[in-house]
């Protein structure tokens, strides 16, 4: 199965896929710095991309693992979309970005249930899964540290 440039582009993070040393790391970072450009943390804009990148990246996902082997280290596209949920809502302040970025690789790297069980599915729903479960549970831990934050040093 051949992958076109423009599946190559989104599958790969925008290439970092094709990085040789910790491709995830550097497609979330590409997906961190797109978040950055005034205007994208709008919620309607961030749940859009996310919504269109899970419905390119399943198909994607499939010709990827169907050219370089089950869950490759050459598709970021997943990383892309755990970024962006791990950031959506929130305060677009340095520290909170920071924190947020360190969490969601934490927690990418860990893979909480059911994320590692979701990454034995085959093609692109298993590539896709573990890391929308690992973003969803980076929101709420870093929507959480700003709440109980505001709560005790915002009064």
């Amino acid at each position: 199965m051949k992958i076109n440039f423009i599946e190559k582009t989104l599958g790969s993070g925008f290439f970092t896929g094709y990085f040789p040393v910790a491709s995830g790391t550097w497609g979330s970072a590409a997906a961190l710095i797109i978040y950055l450009i005034p205007g994208f943390e709008n919620p309607a804009l961030m749940i859009g991309m996310i919504s269109l990148f899970i419905l390119i990246g399943v198909p994607i996902g499939d010709k990827f693992e169907s050219v370089y082997g089950k869950d490759p280290k050459q598709c970021t596209i997943d990383e892309v979309v755990g970024t962006w949920i791990t950031l959506i809502f929130l305060p677009k302040k340095i520290w909170w970005i920071a924190l947020a970025f360190i969490i969601w690789r934490a927690l990418d790297i860990i893979k909480p249930f059911p994320a590692r069980r979701l990454e034995k599915i085959k093609g692109g729903w298993g590539i896709m899964l573990d890391d929308i479960v690992s973003g969803i549970y980076s929101f709420i831990s870093i929507q959480l540290i700003i709440y109980f934050f505001n709560m005790f040093f915002n009064k």
